[in-house]
């Protein structure tokens, strides 16, 4: 079988489960989850929640070899600026969200050193 194949299938499924557990995480924070996967033609967000009268669009990553330098490189300005871009997609379909705080956080599942679902809220705002 392709090797190839198999590295993105069980890349795919590392993801998919990082992003159930990024999901379960946040509900049982007492986030309420809106959408998972919204996509566009350019981007998509992984996970958008809201909690309280904020709405909290979430860049899941699951990385279990990697560091911080890893996230740093993989969330890099071209990265913010295509959520940042989707964001604002969703958010003229989605007008009764308009009034709503707008907070850009990162899930990381499983770094080595940190725990293995750590939330960094605030993560980046929106790029110039």
């Amino acid at each position: 079988m392709n090797t190839n194949y198999n590295y993105k299938r069980n890349t795919k499924k590392l993801g998919s489960n990082g992003e159930q557990r990024a999901a379960d995480y946040l509900i049982s924070k007492n986030y309420k989850i809106l959408h998972r996967n919204w996509r566009t033609r350019r981007g998509e967000i992984d996970i958008i929640a809201q909690i309280d009268d904020t709405i909290v669009f979430v860049e899941v990553k699951t990385l279990p070899s990697g560091c911080l330098e890893t996230l740093e490189h993989i969330l890099g300005k071209i990265k913010q600026k295509r959520i940042a871009e989707t964001t604002k997609r969703f958010l003229n379909l989605y007008r009764q969200y308009n009034d709503s705080y707008i907070r850009f956080d990162v899930i990381v599942i499983d770094m080595p050193g940190f725990d293995s679902v750590y939330h960094l809220e605030n993560a980046f705002s929106e790029p110039l």
